[in-house]
């Protein structure tokens, strides 16, 4: 198992709980936000500032994680493909709280990667993970640049809430093509 670097960002040293249940320490900071952290139409950028609001407190089994991640996304509407700007998309507020099990000898055993417990490296955590879940989670599956977005022209392209009064002649079925010689008009 690779060795976590106490450097990175979202690495914690968890060393002043002395692993005494009960101690907690409060922790702010604000990091650079890791790649791919949201879904394809929308995403936090890489690199770009991820407010955290910790408490970590030493339990018996490990360290207990409570926080929020505070950041600006950045998108299209799944619908017309244009930036969405609503501050109620584009800012996430995302909460979590995650158990990290000490890594002892006594309690490695056999690890179950389908249990859902996260361990700790010493006293170092990563938190990337957890971020990870709890931005992604709280993600809008379909992101709207307003909710009454009329979207895209299904023929052409177009963008229908640019031009609300666009339409297209109704398409005349093949089988009747040929009538349209026998009216005198064209029509």
């Amino acid at each position: 198992m690779p060795s976590l670097d106490p450097r990175a960002p979202l690495v914690l040293d968890t060393r002043e709980l002395s692993r005494r249940p009960g101690s907690q320490r409060e922790v702010t900071r604000t990091v650079p936000a890791p790649a791919d952290l949201g879904i394809e139409v929308l995403a936090v950028p890489e690199g770009s500032p991820v407010d955290l609001d910790l408490r970590l407190e030493a339990v018996m089994e490990g360290v207990l994680v409570t926080g929020t991640a505070r950041t600006v996304l950045a998108g299209e509407c799944v619908r017309c493909l244009e930036p969405i700007t609503d501050p109620d998309v584009v800012e996430v507020d995302a909460r979590f709280q995650e158990l990290f099990v000490y890594d002892d000898d006594a309690r490695r055993g056999e690890p179950d990667p389908d249990d859902g417990t996260r361990s700790m490296e010493g006293d170092l955590l990563d938190l990337e993970p957890v971020l990870r879940d709890a931005v992604v989670l709280g993600l809008p599956f379909q992101p709207l640049c307003r909710e009454d977005c009329p979207g895209l022209c299904v023929e052409c392209g177009a963008r229908l809430a640019d031009d609300p009064d666009h339409h297209h002649d109704e398409p005349i079925d093949p089988r009747w093509q040929a009538l349209t010689t026998l009216r005198p008009d064209g029509d």
